[in-house]
Parts: structure tokens; sequence; C-alpha cells
């Protein structure tokens, strides 16, 4: 059964995992489209309150670019053989996963602070909706990271097929997540 497997990965190119991933990536990016196309529409119907958003939207941008360059040193470091750095830049990504969403929460308080507060207008009611559903995508991906550290520290680092393509899946899944950050935030600062 193996042996049919591997000759049918090797005939397609790609493991039905990454296809798979890649099918999920692009129907959460179609969402994300669907939300900005939405406010678009929305913005042109009128009673659009316009705000500047708050600086730690994009201080959250720099933490979050950090979190690809850990987790990318970290798969690095694993197919290398380097166990201190691909764990010790896995456990980093862990952390800057959840400052990340620390500092979204932070983001959405001080948004509440200068009267922007979820029901106060659509246009403020986007922000938030669109930068939550985000930010519990972030959250999927922390959870997958808990996981590929719990591989890191529980188990011998031993470079196996399963476990490169499960840190690549991962690194995939990460990457995408920070890619849609900077389409959104490139979104809102261009319309408000």
């Amino acid at each position: 059964m193996e042996a049919v497997v591997a000759k049918e990965f090797s005939r397609n190119k790609i493991h039905p995992r990454k296809f798979a991933l890649w099918v999920a990536c692009a129907s959460i990016m179609m969402m994300f489209a669907a939300f900005t196309s939405a406010i678009i529409v929305r913005q042109a119907a009128g009673n659009w309150l316009e705000f500047r958003l708050p600086d730690i939207f994009y201080f959250n941008t720099i933490v979050i670019l950090l979190s690809s360059i850990t987790l990318h040193s970290s798969y690095l470091a694993f197919k290398r053989g380097n166990t201190n750095l691909y764990r010790g830049m896995l456990a980093a990504t862990f952390f800057l996963g959840l400052t990340f969403l620390v500092l979204q929460y932070q983001g959405w308080q001080t948004l509440t602070d200068i009267g922007v507060a979820l029901n106060t207008n659509p246009s403020g009611s986007f922000v938030y909706v669109v930068s939550g559903v985000h930010a519990a995508h972030i959250l999927g991906g922390v959870g997958v990271l808990v996981v590929a550290m719990l591989h890191a520290f529980l188990l011998p680092h031993k470079v196996t097929a399963a476990r490169k393509l499960r840190f690549e899946l991962t690194l995939t899944y990460w990457h995408f997540v920070d890619f849609l950050w900077i389409y959104l935030l490139s979104f809102f600062t261009l319309l408000y």
C-alpha cells in the first residue's frame, strides 16, 4: 500500500496533504477577499467613519514578520540537524505568535479608547471582524506550533520524511497567515 502511495506521489509531484493545505489557504484567501469586497461596497453606501488605524497594528506586523523568520530558521536548523537552534527558533516563533495575539487585543482596546467600538459604525465593525477572524487563524497556527514543539522537545531529533512534511505544512500555513495579515493591513491603511 505504501509503495502505491509513493508511486502516486512521485507521479503527481505534490503530496496530497500539501495540496489540501493549498486548497484550504485558497479558500481562506477567498473569504478575506469577500470581506474586503464587502468593505468597499459598504463604504460606497455612505455613513462611513474615517479614523486612523492605531500604530500597534503596524508594530504587530513587525512581530508577525519576525515569527516567519524564526520559523523558517527553525526549519533550516531542523533539516541541518542543529537541534538547539531548531528548538530555540521554534519556541521563539510560538512566543511571537502569542505576542501577535496579545498585541491584536491591545489594538482592539486602542480602537475602543479612541471611540471606535465594535458597534459604533460599520467601518470600525469591519476592522474588528476581519482582524478577529484573522486572529482566529493565527490561534489555529499557534495550536499547530504547540504540536510542533511537542515533537521538537519530546522526540529525538531525526529528519524523517513524515516529520519534514509536517514541518513544511506548518511553515506554509504560518507564512500564509503572515502574508494575509500584510494584505489586510495594507488594505486597511489604504482605506482608512
